[in-house]
């Protein structure tokens, strides 16, 4: 019986369009941001972005090392514990006056921000198991439709952020990439690979940490991988050579940004295997 199950599973897993070991079987369609990609973004979310000090600081981090110089990034966090898109009023987000519209220097002084638009791109990530969820799926694609269409009405770029799968569910990469890619050619947005980012990092180094104690929450490293991911996605520019390292081993560093620039060539160019 239990091997019948087995054949059975596969069978519909095969059917599915699953594959073993497998990732997302639809090549994503957008694959870059031109020649003039955002600098300002709003990273719209949950603790997987908030989580190590925010991955927003991260970017920018890398944006200032990198080699010649960088992109201007700056982000600003708008993140719920454990929130699915379906938390957020993005609309709220770009009301005038409001978020951005004064921030802290690096010397702690106000500097009011007097530009009428005041966010040119804005990052949706879900929560880290709906998109995939039997009963939160529909919310997902609901939502990051309809999020996405907020977005661009007020000027900005969408751009979808492909989460990790959890420790112990490594199963939920291939599902979880399938249902990013499919929401990004569906509504014509890039999507950061970070889960794709994740899971080639640890066939290569199954003994590094990129998950807290919960097997679900990035680490360190974890959050400076996502972060390479995001910056070599929204700016198609390596961030190998770099010297922002966030604190971490400058060899181990190096390999990230490394794993994180291949794995955005791999799945722009639709070669992405895990």
């Amino acid at each position: 019986m239990r091997r019948l199950i087995t054949v059975l599973l596969a069978a519909a897993l095969a059917v599915a369009g699953w594959t073993t070991p497998g990732w997302a079987q639809v090549a994503p369609r957008v694959t870059s941001l031109g020649t003039t990609p955002p600098q300002a973004y709003m990273w719209i979310g949950n603790s997987f972005f908030y989580f190590n000090n925010g991955i927003a600081s991260y970017v920018t981090g890398l944006a200032r090392g990198e080699v010649g110089g960088g992109p201007a990034h700056r982000g600003t966090m708008l993140t719920i514990g454990g929130s699915g898109l379906d938390w957020h009023d993005v609309k709220s987000y770009f009301r005038p006056n409001a978020v951005g519209y004064y921030i802290f220097d690096d010397n702690n002084k106000i500097v009011f921000n007097t530009a009428e638009k005041k966010y040119e791109g804005a990052i949706l990530i879900d929560c880290s198991q709906c998109p995939i969820h039997p009963t939160l799926a529909p919310k997902f694609v609901k939502y990051a439709k309809k999020d996405i269409a907020i977005i661009r009405a007020h000027g900005a770029v969408p751009v979808l952020f492909m989460s990790w799968a959890y420790a112990d569910h490594p199963e939920m990469t291939a599902k979880l990439a399938e249902a990013y890619t499919h929401e990004g050619n569906a509504n014509n947005v890039l999507v950061i690979p970070a889960g794709l980012a994740f899971a080639r990092v640890l066939k290569a180094r199954p003994d590094l940490k990129l998950h807290v104690a919960d097997n679900r929450h990035p680490t360190l490293a974890g959050t400076y991988l996502a972060a390479a991911t995001a910056y070599a996605a929204l700016y198609g520019r390596s961030p190998e050579e770099n010297s922002y390292t966030a604190g971490l081993d400058p060899e181990l560093a190096r390999f990230l940004r490394a794993e994180a620039w291949a794995t955005v060539k791999d799945y722009f160019s639709g070669a992405v295997t895990h």
